[in-house]
């Protein structure tokens, strides 16, 4: 899977400021994702940029003495995130790493093709039920039945039959239950 910037996390661009992802979003017209994030200095706007651009790294041309490799670079002590973060990124510099049906294809394509939303994708691969609960949240909007039973299954819990708005809220109910009992820790 590719790496994806969560909510709440904390970022250094190359110039030295500080920010902090508040969400990473679909463009409602062409489907790119986008990363929300907020400066953490001065008057704290709120910025968007296009997840492979954020992602991407430093103009070497253009910026010849930057310190990092990356235009962002995660801020974290925990070391799983940051592992994460160089084995995607590893998987793009290495010629032959993807499967050969899946050469050259973006994570946004990939996920087409399986006919998955990226931010499904993104909850099979949160750490926690929280941050599973906030991207719940963020589809709500435009939950379908199929996503539903994609996230109850990997989550292995079992939804009722219904309409969409109830199976959401029993999804949700559950994920509360276990974020609530089992404390944040996923199975």
């Amino acid at each position: 899977m590719s790496f994806f910037p969560r909510p709440h996390e904390i970022y250094k661009h190359f110039k030295g400021d500080l920010y902090q992802i508040t969400a990473v979003a679909q463009h409602t017209e062409t489907g790119e994702q986008l990363v929300v994030y907020q400066a953490l200095y001065g008057d704290f706007k709120t910025y968007a940029r296009p997840l492979d651009m954020f992602l991407s790294e430093v103009d070497r041309e253009k910026y010849p003495d930057a310190a990092q490799k990356f235009r962002f670079e995660l801020q974290s002590d925990n070391p799983e995130r940051q592992k994460e973060r160089e084995l995607a990124t590893q998987k793009r510099e290495v010629p032959g790493t993807e499967d050969k049906d899946k050469a050259g294809m973006t994570d946004v394509e990939e996920a087409e093709q399986l006919n998955l939303d990226p931010q499904v994708l993104e909850f099979l691969d949160a750490d926690s039920y929280e941050q599973r609960l906030n991207i719940l949240a963020g589809l709500h909007h435009r939950i379908t039945d199929d996503m539903i039973t994609t996230m109850a299954v990997a989550c292995d819990i079992e939804v009722p039959d219904g309409e969409t708005e109830m199976r959401y809220a029993s999804l949700k109910s559950c994920l509360l239950t276990l974020e609530k009992y089992e404390c944040n820790r996923l199975r």
